[in-house]
């Protein structure tokens, strides 16, 4: 039976163990230039260090108004690839493998001018009023992924994830609660998203895995649930997609979202649920930092890999201190084997 600590093979991606760091935003560019830092550099190692088998770079914009905000990465520019190959180049000395993730903020660019969207609908009340996009600009939008992703193949990296959850701009189109277009683009709320899918793709080596982040319910008077999730998640399977990342929710103000699950593995069952129906694999992401949780996650089979998030952001270390409690062998560096005895 499998468990996390057994390796795991999706096309040409071979990983370790199946811990993954998710994306989280350090909003941490300090001169607003897109530029990884110092910062992005230890954070991410140490992970590698500390055992991760995949680690996935917080949300990377692929144009400077698509950022949450202007301390976000950025891969517009050519001068971005090189601090992001050192990154990887330093976690692949420690035995991880590293993805990246691909996105646009759409209408929750806190610091664009003015955002843009499928639908000129603001967040919330205190946020900007979108401009909603043009056949052209969607055109210009879905080029300026593929060109992020042929810089993200440069930095050596070796999966790609495209951010289509928590309301930004792929979720933006998809979801009927912020598309409200009569174009072609609203009559199928997969368009844009599918176009984004077939542009990364062709810069991606045929071997390279596509991970989408898709929300798989939302938490808004009307949103959609897991019924519909899969129904759309089957769609960008057929167009590419070869593993889901399952979270929900993002679409709306936390207040008029009702209230998302607190308890420990709340969005298990949406990962479970995709899994099932699509025979696709994914990974599964919410409160999962205990050992014998997150491994009882991968041997009930509801997911493929499981993402810690605040976890590994308290301790770097996570997957080697999960590794003993869980009395399982793993790769400790030989500098800290003191501290990590083989049982």
């Amino acid at each position: 039976m499998d468990h996390l600590f057994t390796p795991y093979q999706l096309k040409g991606l071979q990983l370790k163990n199946r811990v993954v760091m998710p994306p989280m935003c350090q909003y941490s560019v300090t001169n607003k230039d897109g530029l990884a830092t110092d910062w992005h550099y230890v954070h991410y190692v140490s992970r590698a260090i500390g055992g991760a088998g995949l680690i996935i770079i917080e949300m990377t914009d692929v144009e400077p108004d698509g950022r949450i905000s202007d301390y976000d990465l950025g891969l517009w520019s050519d001068d971005q690839i090189a601090p992001l190959k050192r990154i990887v180049d330093a976690c692949h000395q420690y035995g991880a493998r590293v993805g990246i993730q691909i996105a646009h903020a759409g209408r929750k660019a806190e610091d664009a001018e003015v955002p843009v969207a499928p639908s000129a609908i603001p967040f919330d009340e205190n946020s900007k009023t979108p401009r909603a996009l043009s056949t052209e600009e969607i055109n210009e939008i879905v080029e300026k992924f593929r060109l992020a992703v042929q810089r993200a193949v440069k930095a050596g990296f070796d999966v790609i994830e495209l951010h289509g959850a928590h309301g930004y701009l792929i979720h933006q189109f998809t979801s009927a609660y912020t598309n409200k277009r009569t174009d072609e683009y609203g009559q199928d709320l997969t368009k844009f998203g599918k176009e984004v899918i077939q542009a990364v793709k062709s810069e991606m080596p045929e071997n390279m895995p596509l991970i989408m982040r898709i929300s798989g319910r939302e938490y808004v008077e009307g949103g959609y649930g897991i019924d519909k999730a899969i129904e759309f998640s089957g769609v960008y399977q057929q167009a590419g997609v070869d593993m889901f990342h399952i979270s929900a929710g993002g679409e709306g103000p936390i207040a008029a979202a009702g209230r998302p699950g607190t308890h420990v593995a709340y969005q298990v069952p949406l990962a479970r649920a995709i899994k099932e129906a699509l025979h696709v694999p994914v990974i599964a992401v919410g409160r999962l930092d205990e050992p014998g949780l997150a491994n009882a996650v991968i041997g009930n089979e509801d997911a493929d890999l499981v993402a810690v998030g605040r976890g590994m952001l308290r301790n770097p270390y996570w997957t080697l201190e999960a590794a003993s409690a869980l009395r399982q062998e793993t790769e400790v560096p030989r500098q800290y084997t003191s501290g990590f005895p083989t049982r």
